[in-house]
């Protein structure tokens, strides 16, 4: 019986492999078990970095709302404290998109906070 190499399925892994590492530097581009570890990383990476983005987002956020509100001579806290207090349900990815394309509309929004507040 002849030996069976699994040639092909063999070879679409590497190809595969190869592709995916195709933009990475030297070596890691072009051997085999480089671009496998540094596929491997990158993906592991990938994953990693995709939470983190969301952290970083809802940063942006907060430092947006927290600029608006200072303009206006109110602390960050006590503008998320006073709408909690009045009951407005707006997360903070709306809230910096209001303080930022609406400045009018942001304004009112802390005035009911601080009206909560009193």
């Amino acid at each position: 019986m002849p030996r069976a190499t699994n040639a092909p399925a063999s070879r679409k892994r590497r190809t595969t492999r190869l592709k995916r590492a195709s933009g990475f530097r030297g070596s890691r581009s072009k051997l085999f078990r480089q671009a496998t570890e540094a596929v491997d990383r990158a993906m592991r990476l990938a994953y990693v970095h995709r939470k983190e983005r969301k952290g970083e987002f809802r940063r942006l956020w907060t430092v947006r709302v927290s600029a608006a509100c200072r303009e206006q001579g109110m602390s960050y806290s006590r503008f998320m404290e006073g709408l909690k207090k009045a009951g407005v349900a707006l997360n903070r990815k709306m809230l910096s998109e209001i303080a930022f394309h609406d400045p009018e509309g942001f304004n009112q929004i802390l005035a009911l906070a601080q009206k909560s507040m009193a």
